[in-house]
């Protein structure tokens, strides 16, 4: 038997601060085949949480979220046509959904609709979340985001596999690139820093 990816509690006294449960009635449990632990490589047990929630009759209702990002604000009609992608997709499906929204560099973290997000999906409240296209939510990292995601029993649905990038956002995506490492290199109050920045921008046509 597999760990879930979803969701496992440890079977110490962890489960007794999650879902209220001693240990010595998990292991009775596990002795009755109600629910079946499994142990991990370091040699503790796990048992997913929502088996023992199943057992204790404790159903949790989710919110399937919808997510739509834009880097410049000139494609705010972009940001419309993800929206109405997404409502079309769930209404096809029978889901009610919430939309969450953020105009901005998808290099950067804290977007405030994405960090409400993040917030959502850590607090258990988020069973799915549906976007047109997998670097709306981010640019890189987005296999580590869906496992993370996993961890708290949340799924990325994905509309469009196809990358949809428009150039204007990727240029401005590549600035934010170019302006992270200048900071690094020199200290962003200095004069190198701010000719590094000032060039990447005037030159903005050449990047496109």
């Amino acid at each position: 038997m597999l760990v879930s990816k979803y969701e496992a509690t440890l079977y110490d006294e962890g489960s007794i601060k999650t879902t209220g449960v001693h240990v010595k009635t998990i292991q009775k449990w596990n002795r009755e085949g109600k629910i079946k632990c499994v142990r991990t490589v370091g040699g503790k047990r796990r048992v997913p949480e929502s088996k023992i929630k199943r057992i204790l009759g404790i159903h949790e209702k989710r919110k399937i979220v919808g997510y739509a990002r834009v880097s410049p604000r000139t494609q705010k009609d972009d940001l419309g046509r993800q929206i109405e992608l997404i409502k079309n997709c769930t209404k096809e499906r029978g889901w009610e959904i919430e939309i969450l929204k953020d105009i901005g560099s998808g290099l950067k973290e804290d977007r405030r609709s994405f960090q409400k997000l993040l917030k959502m999906v850590m607090n258990k409240e988020v069973s799915k979340v549906i976007v047109a296209y997998s670097d709306r939510l981010t640019r890189f990292g987005f296999k580590i985001l869906e496992e993370f995601f996993r961890s708290y029993g949340t799924e990325i649905v994905v509309i469009n596999h196809m990358e949809k990038s428009p150039q204007e956002e990727l240029v401005e995506d590549l600035i934010t690139i170019i302006s992270h490492f200048a900071g690094k290199l020199y200290s962003m109050r200095s004069h190198k820093y701010k000719k590094v920045v000032e060039g990447a921008k005037s030159n903005r046509h050449y990047l496109g």
